[in-house]
């Protein structure tokens, strides 16, 4: 089978490409031996912001009773913890649900529950607000988690010990070879950090202490900051 001269010419054409690439390739000196590195340095950053949660629930026949009992218990917590400046408020949504009977064809009742988001950076006074509202409200969830401005002093320092671990064991390895070396690329990852969870509290009902306001526990502790940095160095005569 004999090829068209257009189909030739172009196989020819392709051909002395390649060989020509092939060339150029092998004529190149090749490049300065290089060495891979990763390090990795850690940090303890203080969990000094806590955030916790609280609902009101109940359930009722009339939806309009409902409400009114539900909205009252939230603007009495709302109106109590005004009296912490140093607690954050804000609403952390509300919702009502039908409670069907048995036959799951009619609705017997209505449940509603309506929620609170509370954050600050004092455990204490988070604390004392926490026991007086769970003479009314549950706690659904309470966390602990380094401040923002925390968080990225901790990672900068974790930064620089982890740069300076990369330039030792760049200095290690070309040394140790009678090499001089050059950084040719290097990355810096960071982690992020989950918040703690302080305690796991009920979702059913509100937790009553003995006197109806014992302040809620919080230990705050710390949170693993840790940079990774990893790069390619070349080794120079």
């Amino acid at each position: 089978m004999s090829l068209r001269p257009a189909a030739l010419f172009t196989s020819l054409t392709s051909l002395v490409l390649a060989l020509t690439a092939v060339s150029a390739s092998a004529a190149e000196p090749p490049g300065p031996p290089t060495a891979d590195i990763s390090v990795e340095a850690s940090r303890s950053s203080p969990n000094d912001l806590f955030r916790a949660e609280v609902y009101a629930e109940a359930t009722d026949a009339s939806p309009g009773e409902l409400a009114r009992r539900v909205n009252l218990t939230v603007t009495q917590a709302i109106q109590t913890a005004r009296a912490y400046p140093a607690v954050k408020v804000r609403s952390a949504g509300s919702a009502t649900y039908p409670v069907y009977g048995k036959s799951g064809r009619t609705i017997d009742a209505w449940r509603m529950r309506s929620s609170l988001a509370l954050e600050s950076s004092d455990s204490a006074v988070l604390s004392e607000l926490l026991g007086k509202l769970q003479q009314n409200m549950a706690v659904t969830g309470l966390n602990a988690s380094p401040a923002p401005a925390t968080l990225k002093k901790s990672t900068d320092e974790a930064i620089v010990e982890a740069l300076g671990a990369f330039e030792a064991r760049a200095r290690l390895v070309a040394g140790t070879l009678g090499k001089k070396w050059k950084i040719r690329q290097i990355s810096v990852h960071t982690g992020g950090i989950q918040p703690k969870p302080m305690i796991a509290y009920a979702r059913t009902a509100p937790m009553m202490s003995a006197d109806g306001g014992a302040p809620a526990p919080i230990e705050a502790g710390d949170s693993p900051v840790t940079v990774n940095v990893s790069g390619q160095i070349e080794l120079l005569e």
